[in-house]
């Protein structure tokens, strides 16, 4: 602040100067002008200083004007903030008062908690001595101990309250399985009228139609070798009778059956019928089975409505369509046993969508039990375990046909629901079963032997064709292995009229002409 008038006064004296020498310079050749002039230069510094002097005095004032405010202001913050520290400490004081009464209270009470268990100890001693004496004086009055009064009290409750709790619990147990009985009955009731559903018995045979009477002969060829050709390489039996445009296919295997019909119906479509041929749209055919057993799958699966499925398991799941049990189409029965099982579970409150999975999937074994060593419940229970299933999908596929008891409740709805779908009237029939178990028994005697290729029990099982493989079996064992498969098919199985056994060995060549 003190710069500043300093300042003022320099840039004054130097616009005197070059006025000065302005003047000097135009008044070189009169002195009286100089004269003037100086004077004149004279009388503007002093006013200069003067003015200074003024300025800096006002400076100085508003200087100590904004440091008194600046004190005032700190003093004013600084008694605020004492009293804010006065009220607190106050404040704190009241809380210290507060506690102090409290604690003061807390020890009379401890004291009084005190006195009264010194009292009450003093009345529990008294009343021990009181019921010490009882006891003595009822001793001598009974002439039984302690002990052994208690023991006569405890024996005599204890036949009391076991003929209570006796009849209490036969009555319990009456009520409860009237009232199961009753509920279940209702439930099995309601579960049957909202699945119900028609049946339709599987048969063994399929009509392909003909576009015309002229395609019979194409199929038999020249001296039956197209028929032949086709019987041996789709094990079925092609029946090609005077029934106009329509020719049977026979077989109790459901998939070669499909294939047939499938092969069949695409030689007819093309026109070309010979034994090349046929071999190679049966190869196809077979191909295309596998793409529709995925559909077959895919479509149980949305009727019942379960999810995230492993494509291999429904693959397995599709292979049901052509499988059938006691003449009852296995996933038909699946599904139904399903929908069952779930309506129960609904019922019961337990978890619908576990019901319908483990319903779904409890025969899934009889998917591979005609190519695999155990029953369909062991070798389901071993494809669900395979696939990552729960607990309770492997226990009703496992455990549905046997007593034994499952860890949980699944087993036994879908063990009901089972025997629901399969002892409706028409559902199944003993008789068909039989036959199919006689025929898998005959191509089975016939796989046992070492160099056989395929086996087919055609004819409705009056006739087995065994193919061989002619590298390993030639002309003379092949007549020794039809001979020894017929001694054992008598031995070992029960089956009407005869069996005729038809040993095969082919040796095909081929080369390419270029």
């Amino acid at each position: 602040m003190d710069i500043v008038p300093y300042v003022i006064i320099g840039f004054v004296i130097g616009g005197v100067l070059a006025y000065l020498v302005a003047n000097i310079l135009s008044a070189k050749t009169s002195k009286g002008k100089i004269k003037l002039a100086n004077d004149e230069a004279d009388r503007i510094i002093e006013n200069a200083k003067k003015e200074a002097d003024s300025e800096k005095k006002e400076i100085l004032l508003t200087a100590k004007d904004d440091a008194m405010r600046i004190v005032r202001e700190q003093k004013a913050e600084f008694n605020q903030q004492r009293k804010e520290l006065t009220a607190i400490e106050n404040r704190l004081s009241v809380r210290e008062e507060k506690l102090d009464r409290r604690s003061e209270n807390l020890n009379a009470r401890e004291n009084g908690i005190t006195r009264r268990e010194k009292e009450l100890d003093v009345k529990n001693e008294k009343v021990d001595q009181l019921v010490l004496k009882e006891q003595k004086e009822l001793e001598r009055v009974t002439g039984l101990s302690r002990d052994e009064a208690k023991q006569v009290i405890l024996r005599e409750t204890e036949n009391k309250m076991e003929l209570e709790l006796a009849a209490k619990i036969k009555s319990m147990e009456e009520e409860a399985k009237d009232k199961a009985y009753i509920t279940s009955r209702n439930i099995i009731a309601n579960s049957i009228q909202r699945i119900a559903s028609d049946y339709t018995a599987e048969v063994t045979v399929s009509a392909v139609p003909l576009p015309n009477e002229e395609i019979k002969g194409k199929i038999i060829g020249r001296e039956g070798r197209n028929i032949r050709a086709f019987e041996t390489e789709t094990g079925v039996d092609l029946l090609v009778d005077d029934t106009p445009e329509v020719v049977t296919i026979s077989s109790f295997d459901p998939m070669k059956r499909e294939i047939g019909k499938m092969a069949l119906e695409k030689l007819i479509n093309d026109g070309r019928i010979h034994p090349g041929r046929i071999e190679e749209v049966v190869t196809k055919a077979t191909k295309e089975l596998d793409d529709k057993l995925k559909i077959e799958g895919e479509q149980a699966l949305l009727e019942v409505g379960v999810h995230s499925v492993k494509p291999e398991l429904v693959k397995l799941l599709g292979r049901l369509k052509f499988r059938t049990s006691y003449g009852q189409n296995v996933l038909k029965h699946s599904i139904e046993v399903a929908l069952l099982a779930s309506h129960m579970a609904s019922e019961l409150n337990l978890n619908t969508r576990i019901a319908r999975r483990a319903g779904l999937f409890h025969d899934i074994g009889k998917a591979v039990d005609r190519e695999k060593e155990g029953t369909h419940d062991e070798l389901g229970a071993e494809i669900l375990k395979r696939f990552g299933e729960r607990t309770e999908i492997i226990e009703s596929a496992q455990l549905h046909h046997t007593d034994i008891a499952p860890t949980n409740v699944y087993p036994v709805l879908v063990q009901a629901a089972d025997a629901i779908s399969a002892s409706r009237p028409g559902a199944r029939r003993e008789s068909f079963e039989a036959y199919i178990q006689r025929l898998e028994s005959l191509e089975g005697i016939a796989k046992s032997f070492d160099g056989v290729d395929k086996t087919f029990a055609i004819q409705a099982g009056r006739e087995l064709r065994v193919i061989v493989k002619p590298k390993m079996i030639d002309d003379v064992l092949a007549h020794k292995m039809a001979r020894e498969i017929a001694q054992r098919v008598e031995n070992e199985l029960t089956y009407p009229g005869n069996i005729k056994v038809t040993v095969i060995r082919e040796s095909r060549y081929s080369e390419n002409a270029k």
